[in-house]
């Protein structure tokens, strides 16, 4: 059996999304993919946070880094912190 094709690196959704509807993603190694979890339920609370801005600048930097914006990432954060993601 060949090995399977490594899954190349996307510079955005769009271009993910353009791969996946062409590839035959049986000729690819999936063992790396992980659970994506969209955020479909209503925000209808707000809150405004106070924060240093050395804390908010390493937020904003591990946000970019995951590929998320910086509140979604806060929110994640939360809800790992308090075991509530599913």
């Amino acid at each position: 059996m060949p090995s399977k094709k490594k899954i190349p690196a996307f510079k955005s959704d769009r271009a993910a999304a353009t791969f996946v509807s062409r590839a035959d993603l049986s000729q690819y190694d999936l063992s790396g993919a992980q659970l994506v979890r969209f955020e479909i339920k209503r925000k209808d609370k707000s809150i405004n946070l106070r924060l240093s801005e050395e804390l908010y600048d390493a937020v904003r930097e591990r946000a970019a880094r995951a590929g998320l914006p910086y509140q979604r990432f806060i929110r994640l954060a939360l809800e790992q912190a308090l075991g509530a993601s599913k």
